[in-house]
Order: structure tokens, then sequence, then C-alpha cells
């Protein structure tokens, strides 16, 4: 068993999510919590939200309790960029690219199967 959550359109580029996901992969959800707690990044927010959104759905759905569950995939793609323009010496103008995100997160069962 298996549930998902998605967070689209994030005003933050893909690069700094990346840092914060980077060591989530594979672990249970409750570890993966408390080190985003300590984490100092503002996207270590976002990706709690996320987290607790799919252990929400995966209750919702299958009933599994929450404890039993682990971080199967954890993705960051590229959303949208917003471009800007900003002006620089002598009349040019210089571009400001304004990245999003979207974050995927799958988690499952870890006891599923009798293991």
């Amino acid at each position: 068993m298996e549930s998902k959550a998605i967070f689209k359109y994030i005003r933050r580029s893909p690069r700094k999510i990346r840092l914060v996901v980077h060591g989530l992969r594979g672990q249970k959800v409750q570890d993966a919590l408390d080190k985003l707690n300590f984490e100092r990044q503002a996207a270590a927010r976002d990706v709690v939200k996320l987290i607790r959104s799919a252990v929400a759905n995966a209750t919702q759905k299958g009933g599994i309790r929450p404890d039993h569950l682990y971080i199967k995939s954890i993705r960051v793609d590229q959303g949208p960029v917003m471009k800007r323009w900003m002006p620089r010496a002598r009349g040019s103008g210089a571009q400001i690219l304004k990245k999003m995100s979207h974050i995927t997160v799958v988690v499952g069962d870890k006891f599923q199967g009798g293991v």
C-alpha cells in the first residue's frame, strides 16, 4: 500500500529544496520529520507539510498506522520560470529568473507482505 502527495508551484528554486530532501529517501516517516524539524532552511517547512499530507492520505485511504510508513520516493522537479528584467548600467537590462518547484512524495507500508 502506498500513498502520494504533490505540492506544486512553490516559489523556491528546486536546487535549494533538493538540498533539504536529499537524505530523506528510505527513512521512516517519523525519523524524517524529526530530522526536518532541526533543519535551518526555509524549504524544510514545505517538505514537512507535504510529508504530513502524504501520511494523512495513507491513513485515510488504507487505514495504515503512521508508524509503519516510510518514504518510498521523494522527487523535486522544476516548475515554470517567471522572467523579470532589472535595469543595469548604460541603458541595458539583466534578466532575473524566478524559479518554481514541484515536490512529489510517495510513502509506503514497510511491513507489507509479512516482512
